[in-house]
């Protein structure tokens, strides 16, 4: 449990989605503006993706969490690592910060303070993509808190830097994230219609990964005779 009160821990989840969306939105507008090929241009905003994760978990997870994400913070609270009445808490500082991230974003590129995206992600595909992202986010973090907490950072870091790639939706894996990109008409936009399908996806990854992990990290117990008291 962490020993900052809950308006300290707020304002650091708020303050994390605001600087990671921030990232994930000014990296694609960079990296649009620099080059036409859409595969360089998604590279660029992948590896900073990936590198502000490393940081802000470093440097906020021993204040909140470093959840940034309703879906971790939905999966801790069901399994009361995060007190249950806080989770309404987190949601609204997530999504709160990851709109001001939006538009930090866009002010620093002198687009327009907020503007519905236009991009169109949906489809069959695109949601069993966000499933897989969610489910194997949730995942590692679970047994990376298990096995190596120390690492957590880097495993989340590196694994949305991959997930990017492999997955047809680019790995949201967010839906604090999600609603910030629907409000960017940019490289990293997506459609406001399309957020209800990415984010049940990547909710219903989430507790598919708590319900595995839940069972694979748990030690079968040892034979009677080899207890030890």
């Amino acid at each position: 449990m962490s020993p900052y009160d809950l308006p300290r821990r707020l304002v650091a989840e708020g303050l994390g989605t605001a600087l990671l969306v921030g990232t994930v939105v000014g990296s694609g507008i960079m990296a649009a503006s620099l080059t036409a090929d859409t595969a360089l241009a998604l590279l660029g905003n992948t590896l900073a993706t990936g590198a502000i994760l490393v940081v802000l978990i470093t440097i906020l997870g021993p204040i909140s969490g470093a959840h940034f994400n309703p879906a971790v913070s939905l999966i801790f609270a069901l399994s009361r690592s995060l007190p249950r009445r806080d989770l309404a808490g987190y949601v609204l500082a997530q999504v709160a910060g990851g709109i001001v991230g939006t538009i930090v974003a866009h002010l620093m590129f002198d687009h327009p303070v907020l503007e519905w995206s236009t991009k169109m992600r949906t489809g069959q595909a695109q949601w069993f993509a966000e499933w897989v992202a969610t489910f194997g986010l949730v995942a590692i973090i679970l047994a990376g808190i298990r096995f190596e907490q120390k690492s957590v950072p880097w495993l989340v870091g590196l694994y949305i830097t991959a997930a990017y790639w492999f997955t047809a939706s680019t790995s949201f894996a967010n839906p604090a994230v999600a609603v910030a990109r629907s409000l960017t008409d940019t490289f990293s936009g997506i459609r406001p219609a399309d957020l209800p399908g990415f984010i049940g996806a990547e909710l219903i990854g989430a507790v598919s990964a708590l319900l595995l992990m839940s069972w694979l990290l748990q030690p079968r117990d040892p034979p009677e005779g080899r207890r030890i008291a």
